[in-house]
């Protein structure tokens, strides 16, 4: 059993140590977005997070199938992959540097 508590201890001490830049550190920009979770976050998060975030051989308890999951994980969505922070999704295919900037400005606006 204690090994059940180990990876996530390692993941959550990964993250802490990481020196993630947080949602609170980039903020919205002063005229807003125009990207929406029609537009681009749907794609983004269906693109890179709900084959493990909700999709149906997914493994982790968040699941991301909806804009309303997005909304309530956007700060630990935006600590693991937006701007600069690269932790997920782990593996080759990971989006490219303009999308995660995209996904910074996007939940650092809350996600419309």
């Amino acid at each position: 059993m204690r090994h059940l508590l180990i990876v996530p201890v390692l993941v959550i001490s990964a993250i802490a140590c990481s020196g993630a830049d947080t949602i609170d550190q980039h903020a919205c920009p002063p005229s807003g977005t125009t990207l929406t979770y029609d537009n681009f976050g749907k794609q983004f998060i269906n693109a890179y997070c709900v084959s493990c975030h909700g999709g149906p051989n997914g493994y982790s308890s968040r699941s991301f199938t909806t804009v309303e999951s997005v909304r309530a994980s956007k700060d630990r969505i935006y600590a693991n992959a937006a701007a600069d922070n690269t932790f997920m999704p782990p593996g080759p295919d990971d989006p490219p540097r303009s999308e995660r900037d995209k996904l910074a400005d996007w939940l650092a606006c809350g996600a419309p």
